[in-house]
């Protein structure tokens, strides 16, 4: 059975990294609340991957989704998202983030579309109990990513898990419609 995914920076190190294409997973937690980001890249024809002082840089276009997990007690929950204070910002307005109000009052927003990062990118080395993994470009890598958020959508950001369940869905319709790659079985 092939490895799904791995730890970003591990699959660095023992030369695990695929140069055709993947999906790159980072969660930015903050200390005191459940307040949560996600970034998730999809990746294709790498030219180069180094490392740098805070984290991997990709040579190659990448697409981007930001997810946002906002906690009922956030207490800038007015302010645009781009706007916040850089440890919780995302790259976008409301207008531009499907919204998914939780039982518990915790809104879970994602990009409408992929943002489109042209020529390289960075993810940033994970601090604290971040983390940033490689979902292998598998026939199941949607589903698997959609479990991924489920779980970490109820147990890291304290999403009911009914609500995990049916958000988790919905990001995962999201990322196969936005970040769609053809995938062979490898």
């Amino acid at each position: 059975m092939p490895v799904k995914a791995m730890d970003l920076f591990d699959a660095y190190a023992k030369s695990a990294l695929p140069k055709d294409h993947g999906f790159l997973v980072s969660s930015f937690f903050s200390t005191h609340t459940a307040y949560s980001r996600y970034e998730v890249v999809s990746y294709a024809n790498v030219k180069s991957i180094y490392p740098t002082e805070d984290g991997l840089t990709f040579q190659t276009d990448g697409k981007k989704l930001h997810i946002l997990v906002e906690p009922p007690n956030y207490h800038q929950k007015g302010i645009e998202p781009y706007i916040r204070p850089s440890a919780e910002q995302i790259p976008h307005r409301f207008s531009e983030l499907e919204v998914f109000q939780c039982r518990n009052q915790t809104k879970i927003y994602y990009g409408k579309d992929a943002v489109i990062s042209y020529g390289s990118f960075t993810i940033m080395r994970p601090t604290g109990m971040n983390f940033s993994f490689i979902f292998y470009a598998l026939p199941d890598v949607y589903d698997s990513m959609q479990l991924f958020f489920e779980k970490t959508f109820n147990k890291e950001a304290g999403v009911p898990l009914a609500d995990a369940k049916k958000v988790a869905a919905s990001v995962g319709a999201k990322l196969r419609k936005a970040m769609a790659m053809d995938f062979k079985n490898e």
